[in-house]
């Protein structure tokens, strides 16, 4: 982690929402979301919250040695949003707390407000986590 990542660093990113990103694509094998209105999914979103803080750091990190993942994610998903829309994140980092990142996240899509929470993200260093992942699975066996 360099000097340069700071409590109040700030990022806004923008996506424009395809037919992939809604709830029928999410679990395309689930007839469940099949028959769900064609509308950006939560998951899709926290993915796009998730993406919005990770590019708001990585000129931090010494990337890609250095990497971040997600640890917690409290958000609202307040109004739908069609296919077509644009979104727009922004993300504010609030803490820093160890290897721990604190992030205050928004997102609208240019008529609504769609999202407001935290997200918490880890710095982890990527060798490292890929051996421990190699043990688990290596475990599991």
């Amino acid at each position: 982690m360099k000097d340069s990542l700071k409590v109040g660093l700030t990022y806004q990113h923008s996506y424009l929402v395809p037919s992939s990103k809604t709830v029928p694509s999410l679990y395309p094998e689930a007839p469940e979301f099949i028959v769900m209105p064609e509308v950006f999914a939560t998951g899709f979103m926290v993915g796009f919250l998730e993406w919005a803080c990770i590019k708001a750091i990585n000129p931090h990190l010494d990337w890609p040695r250095e990497q971040t993942v997600g640890t917690h994610i409290d958000v609202t998903h307040q109004a739908a949003t069609p296919p077509g829309l644009t979104v727009t994140a922004n993300v504010e980092l609030v803490a820093i707390e160890g290897k721990k990142l604190v992030f205050s996240v928004e997102a609208r899509d240019g008529v609504d407000v769609i999202a407001k929470g935290r997200h918490e993200r880890y710095l982890i260093d990527k060798a490292k986590f890929d051996e421990r992942l190699r043990q688990k699975l290596i475990k599991a066996a």
